[in-house]
């Protein structure tokens, strides 16, 4: 059976500042610690597609792969697929952003595959998938909510 995870995390941050700093692919290595660099290949219209490379596992690999990425802001979401897809047969990515009392909540899909010849499988991916995004949304949360607690401050400073 292929795998599917779904997390999700309130920030409690203004909806258009989750937005902004989650959606600034160019910042993604100073805002997940997973990711060493990020390179643009080319954006058209709403759709970025890009190449992620991560700090190298515990075996000393680096993974790599190309993604594209589709916002829709009206929508307050966005769809993301990996065009090298490694060692996944597909994966699909979907953010979903909504205002909720005491602020944003964001809510990430993964939808995939491995390849039969992958080194691990379906399950044990989902597994990682569902302990890492835990870890990552909390320090994307952390990370926005400073940022926006710094502007409110110095939004009182500057009057």
């Amino acid at each position: 059976m292929p795998g599917h995870t779904e997390n999700e995390i309130t920030v409690a941050a203004p909806l258009d500042l989750v937005w902004d700093i989650t959606n600034d692919i160019e910042s993604w290595p100073s805002l997940f610690t997973e990711y060493a660099s990020v390179e643009i290949l080319k954006r058209r219209g709403e759709t970025t597609t890009f190449r992620l490379t991560m700090h190298p596992d515990d075996n000393g690999t680096v993974w790599s792969w190309v993604s594209e990425r589709t916002t829709d802001r009206p929508g307050r979401s966005v769809r993301a697929r990996r065009v090298e897809t490694g060692p996944f047969q597909h994966m699909e990515i979907h953010w979903e952003y909504s205002e909720v009392r005491g602020g944003t909540r964001m809510h990430w899909t993964q939808d995939f595959a491995m390849k039969p010849d992958a080194p691990v499988d379906d399950d044990w991916m989902t597994d990682n998938i569902n302990r890492n995004s835990k870890i990552q949304m909390a320090l994307i949360r952390d990370k926005i909510e400073q940022r926006d607690r710094e502007s409110r401050a110095a939004g009182v400073t500057a009057n």
